[in-house]
């Protein structure tokens, strides 16, 4: 039976748990599941039971702002009781004192201690109510009720602070994140209010946004029933995430299943042909741009292991670690880019954490191996612990064994030292990526690091002592990944040279537009020098077509030239060009969107945030008649594009719902603008 008070836990207007996978009913019937626990949506409408309610160990997520509410309630609880205590010593002393009769005194349990500010205490769990949920709830305090405002963030800022810790369920970010210039683009949107007061979000639009979207799919929860602001929206992005210890969760399968989990036992399971998709997605999308994984190696490990279950390396807790991770990062990767359910890439991660202890224990550079497996797979996937404890783990173990200096590879021979170059500089640029969108201090260091990239050659070409010339006229597996590692270095010279907070110390212009123009140069570099022709390896992947290329670049001229620590106030000139980029990167992610070969991760999605933040601000900014800008631009039409794709988003992130209403408000008001000029 469905127990009354999990019927009344899923009504509330919280945030609800989330299960990693989708209920059996919703899966075999191929329906998408909005895996809210204690049973789905689907299953409720249809009045059908859901297998949520018979399975106790299900995996389920809390979204960071109920943790942090549990948080607040346990501390104002603990406030409570030690006044309490306090008020209960204080009475004691009077009552209990020399010149008071002990006999006949009876202590008032029902005294009541001096009550705690109510603003900040967190409801206990409440039925909704007919009336639509509003922004206030029913605090319990001492057996009263008392009123008390739900805090919900409500501006560009916070919106795009939520989404940033989708790298990281802790609270710092910094300058190249975009969080000041969220709040200036705020400010900013003023302008399109008629009293040039703090433009305003309204209400009505996102119900009628929530009224169509529940026509359009019933099963799919309404997120943005509560709160219609931007904030609120970028919590729910984090509803897998909670903070993480400082050593690496699993997530360990049942008793039966570890014991029926040999890998030959567990692959015989899986056909060849799906093991093979896997793989070449794996090697075409993830170890592009992180080559660390020896693919002539594992793959002959693999089928090696699938065609014989005796061989000695079917025990080895790495091997098995390494195979299960690879295979769930591909499943994740074609998901993030095919927008399907995750089931397979949490089955497959969680036989690959099975074996996460025995893996670590098997030296530094495996153990260093093993975290990065992790890392790579949490850009799609955020069940496991979060992004950025992941990569100082991984850093401080890579800089402890010295792979950043050049001495380090000098009694190697050229096999070990490649790959282990590999490893490295993989860990550099998903540093990068991380760093700076979080804005917070890289692990690595540029100035600590002395040793070279690794060589441009295929693998094949590597031998113990030394490389053969390769004799191909098209580029080697390395190029793509040598050319991004490129691009990660501009974008570490943008995040110290002009995000840094040193930098916001008034300097000479001429010396701040020089910054400028040298790393502008380098990312036109950047972009002519491209590998050519570039692999046709996956329709799907991404990096291996130019439009992902024109992308990349633009949003790192946008990192460039919105305002930041060195340059705080922009010119004209400088207003175009971020108009210009952010304009063209919202195009460029719109066709690969259409050609179905788009990623919807978090990082994308904070990207395409920023972009379309650039281009509200660089239009409404302009000092020329806005509806003049309008019109000699195609800053609409842009934003209708920016809609379109984060459409695509909401399907995996409730928050992208949410930024796409807000984001309609504003492109409403711009064509008030055009219609009354």
């Amino acid at each position: 039976m469905i127990r009354e008070d999990e019927n009344q836990l899923y009504a509330m207007s919280g945030p609800v748990a989330r299960a990693e996978s989708s209920c059996r009913r919703c899966h075999r019937r191929k329906k998408r599941c909005d895996k809210a626990l204690p049973q789905c949506r689907a299953c409720q409408h249809a009045n059908q039971r859901c297998s949520y309610l018979d399975d106790e160990k299900e995996t389920a997520t809390f979204s960071i702002a109920y943790v942090r509410g549990l948080e607040m309630r346990v501390k104002d609880l603990e406030q409570q009781l030690a006044m309490f205590l306090d008020m209960r010593t204080t009475e004691q002393e009077t009552l209990f004192g020399p010149s008071n009769d002990i006999d006949g005194v009876r202590l008032d349990f029902n005294t009541r201690p001096i009550e705690t500010s109510p603003i900040h205490v967190i409801a206990q769990p409440q039925p909704i109510q007919a009336s639509p949920p509003t922004q206030q709830q029913q605090g319990v305090v001492n057996g009263q009720h008392i009123p008390i405002t739900t805090q919900k963030p409500d501006s560009l800022a916070d919106e795009l602070k939520l989404l940033s810790l989708e790298a990281a369920a802790d609270r710092h970010v910094g300058s190249s994140s975009g969080i000041s210039f969220a709040k200036l683009t705020q400010a900013v949107l003023r302008r399109l209010s008629p009293d040039r007061q703090e433009f305003v979000f309204d209400d009505e639009q996102e119900e009628e946004d929530d009224d169509d979207e529940e026509e359009e799919d019933d099963c799919v929860p309404n997120e943005t029933e509560t709160t219609p602001t931007f904030s609120f929206a970028f919590n729910e992005i984090n509803t897998h995430l909670v903070s993480s210890p400082p050593l690496p969760l699993y997530f360990p399968l049942s008793n039966d299943q570890q014991q029926d989990g040999l890998i030959h036992e567990v692959l015989s399971l899986i056909e060849p042909a799906h093991i093979s998709h896997l793989l070449e997605f794996y090697f075409a999308h993830s170890h592009t741009l992180y080559p660390f994984v020896r693919q002539q190696e594992f793959t002959t490990v693999l089928w090696r292991l699938y065609a014989d279950p005796s061989d000695p390396l079917a025990q080895s807790p790495l091997w098995q670690f390494r195979i299960w991770m690879v295979l769930a990062i591909g499943s994740t990767a074609y998901s993030s880019v095919s927008l399907l359910d995750e089931s397979e890439s949490v089955q497959l991660f969680n036989r690959a954490m099975v074996h996460f202890e025995g893996a670590m224990g098997c030296g530094d550079l495996a153990a260093l191996e093993v975290l990065m497996l992790q890392v790579s797979y949490s850009f799609f996937n955020k069940i496991g612990p979060n992004t950025w404890i992941l990569i100082g783990m991984a850093a401080r173990m890579a800089t402890g064994m010295g792979l950043h200096t050049a001495e380090q590879y000098k009694s190697l021979t050229v096999d070990l030292a490649e790959h282990q170059k590999r490893l490295f500089f993989c860990l550099y640029m998903m540093d990068r990526v991380v760093s700076l969108a979080l804005g917070r201090p890289f692990a690595i260091q540029d100035d600590d690091i002395t040793v070279e990239p690794f060589a441009d050659v295929d693998d094949e070409n590597i031998q113990p002592d030394g490389i053969i010339p390769s004799t191909k006229l098209e580029p080697s597996t390395m190029a793509i990944p040598l050319h991004i590692l490129a691009l990660r270095t501009i974008a570490s010279d943008i995040g110290s040279k002009v995000h840094a907070v040193r930098n916001s110390d008034p300097a000479n212009q001429q010396m701040k537009e020089q910054t400028l123009q040298n790393l502008h140069r380098r990312l036109i570099e950047w972009r002519r020098t491209m590998p050519f022709p570039l692999p046709d390896l996956q329709s799907k992947v991404p990096h291996l077509c130019t439009n992902w290329f024109d992308f990349n670049y633009y949003t790192h001229v946008i990192m460039l030239y919105r305002p930041s620590p060195l340059c705080q106030t922009l010119d004209l000139a400088q207003l175009r060009v971020l108009a210009e980029a952010s304009s063209m990167a919202i195009r460029q992610a719109t066709t690969m969107h259409r050609q179905q070969r788009f990623s919807y991760n978090w990082l994308n999605l904070a990207v395409l945030f920023n972009a379309t933040l650039s281009l509200m601000y660089s239009t409404t900014a302009q000092p020329n008649n806005l509806s003049q800008v309008l019109e000699s631009s195609k800053a609409i039409e842009d934003l209708e594009l920016s809609i379109e794709l984060l459409q695509a988003f909401s399907r995996k992130f409730a928050s992208a719902k949410r930024i796409q209403g807000m984001i309609r408000i504003v492109l409403g008001k711009l064509k008030l603008q055009v219609v009354h000029s």
